[in-house]
């Protein structure tokens, strides 16, 4: 990584740096070296050199972006329910990593969702008007030439590459842009109502800390994702562009099980995220390469442990698209190709349960029958086993099952990995399935090393089996039904990827 000037405030002169007096404002500021810099300053005749000589980059055949048509609508329907309201979404900011490193940076949900545009700093304002509201985005313009902070400032053009103009950014979004440095000021005068998606832009929120109230703020928050809860065309298209790849990304990883053998862990995530970054944006959440007991561990993202032959790997991954949708779909594979009988006993619990669950997502059934049907599945498993005493009606009452089942069966699936998460509950876990929602079905049985209560073939093995179900007009799809899921053709499907 070069050395260079740390980030700064934007919109500095090039100047020696000089300490913030009364007189001269952050605005006015220097761009500041980095503290043990090796140019300890910019001679006026290297500012004056810099200035000029650059060709014209101005792109001027640009199409909106795909989902274009989309966000339009998405924003009218915020529009009629917010009506003579200011609303304000911002994107968000870079967040610091270590020392001048940041985070890669992903822009708010609810930004993205609305825009279209994934840039840090972006503020969504839809200001109120006699017909509804006039939408805004406040954007960086390019990096500025002429106080030299696109080549001095750590965030400047030739350290972290071009931002689009404002004239580019027009045209992607199909939204009016306006410089976001000028909106602080515009947010402090103004008047009436005014709600803001909190968490993501402090200085957002210091210029309106006297107009907002958090109950407002946060019914702004659950309308925005109770307004993903169905998925439009668009979004069906990019979560299965997701799911798709993620499949690939298991394929990968089987092809590798020898070297991830002699390695760790990290060498399937590697792997994984290599398809994910080639493919799409990202992964979408931690991959959990959990190998062996391992797989017990809910949330195991560490991915530093051995991966044995003989043993399971529960692979819980997805990649995320360049629009940020993600998939999220998991398998739990034997290392060496071939189910043990007990590895194959737990494993055909958890399919049959699955089964079971998938059965139960169609329009107009309730959010929780897939949970419900999953679980008393695993509930008449363990029951059949002698591990927990029935009957089941009163293992299911009591959630006895839940030692070895733990979590949910699903969860709402989009933008985030855990979409939707700030809708209401009555309008969520204790809604109605309807056409275009899209969630996981994922049953799981963890039988903990140090469990007692169980037979010690048991001990150590988890087994969790996840498909992205997308909810139809007469049942439901499976988006990722590319992987296969019975035993016996994860063996064979595994045999012909390894030879």
């Amino acid at each position: 990584m070069g050395g260079g000037p740390v980030p700064v405030p934007r919109r500095n002169t090039v100047a020696e740096e000089l300490p913030e007096t009364p007189e001269t404002s952050e605005e006015e500021q220097p761009i500041k070296q980095r503290k043990n810099g090796l140019y300890p300053g910019v001679s006026d005749e290297l500012a004056e050199n810099m200035k000029s000589g650059w060709a014209d980059t101005e792109l001027r055949d640009l199409a909106p972006v795909e989902q274009a048509e989309h966000t339009a609508r998405r924003r009218a329907a915020l529009s009629a329910r917010f009506p003579g309201e200011r609303l304000v979404i911002p994107a968000g900011n870079l967040k610091t990593r270590s020392n001048d490193t940041d985070y890669p940076f992903r822009a708010s949900v609810e930004y993205a969702y609305l825009t279209g545009d994934q840039t840090e700093d972006g503020v969504l304002v839809l200001e109120p008007t006699a017909g509804g509201h006039r939408a805004t985005v406040y954007l960086l313009p390019r990096s500025d030439r002429e106080n030299g902070e696109f080549w001095l400032s750590g965030q400047g053009e030739l350290w972290v590459g071009r931002r689009h103009s404002l004239t580019e950014a027009e045209k992607l979004y199909g939204i009016p842009a306006s410089d976001v440095r000028e909106l602080p000021e515009r947010l402090r005068e103004a008047t009436g109502p005014v709600r803001v998606v909190r968490g993501h832009d402090a200085g957002v929120e210091a210029a309106l800390t006297d107009k907002v109230t958090a109950e407002r703020d946060e019914e702004l928050r659950v309308f925005l994702s109770e307004a993903r809860l169905v998925k439009d065309d668009f979004e069906v298209a990019e979560l299965q562009k997701a799911v798709d790849s993620t499949v690939r990304g298991f394929e990968d990883v089987v092809k590798v099980l020898d070297k991830a053998e002699a390695t760790s862990e990290r060498y399937i995530e590697g792997t994984f995220f290599l398809r994910a970054r080639v493919e799409g944006n990202d992964v979408g959440y931690g991959t959990i390469a959990a190998a062996g007991p391992h797989a017990c561990t809910l949330h195991w993202v560490r991915n530093d442990g051995p991966v044995r032959s003989g043993d399971l790997l529960l692979l819980d991954a997805g990649v995320e698209t360049h629009s940020l949708y993600t998939a999220d779909v998991t398998r739990t594979l034997p290392v060496n190709g071939a189910y043990s009988d007990i590895q194959r006993k737990i494993y055909d619990a958890v399919y049959e349960a699955q089964e079971a669950g998938i059965a139960a997502v169609r329009p107009g059934a309730k959010f929780r029958d897939f949970h419900d049907a999953a679980q008393r599945v695993l509930a008449e498993k363990l029951v059949a086993w002698g591990l927990v005493e029935g009957p089941v009606e009163r293992v299911l009452e009591l959630g006895l099952q839940r030692r070895w089942t733990l979590h949910g069966t699903g969860h709402m699936l989009g933008m985030d990995v855990h979409d939707c998460a700030a809708a209401r509950t009555e309008t969520y876990v204790d809604g109605t399935l309807e056409p275009g929602m899209v969630l996981t079905v994922e049953p799981g049985l963890y039988f903990q090393a140090d469990d007692l209560t169980v037979p010690q073939e048991y001990r150590g093995i988890g087994v969790r089996i996840e498909d992205d179900i997308l909810v139809t007009a007469d049942g439901n799809r499976n988006l990722s039904a590319g992987l296969p899921r019975r035993a016996e053709e994860v063996e064979a499907w595994m045999a012909r990827l390894t030879g």
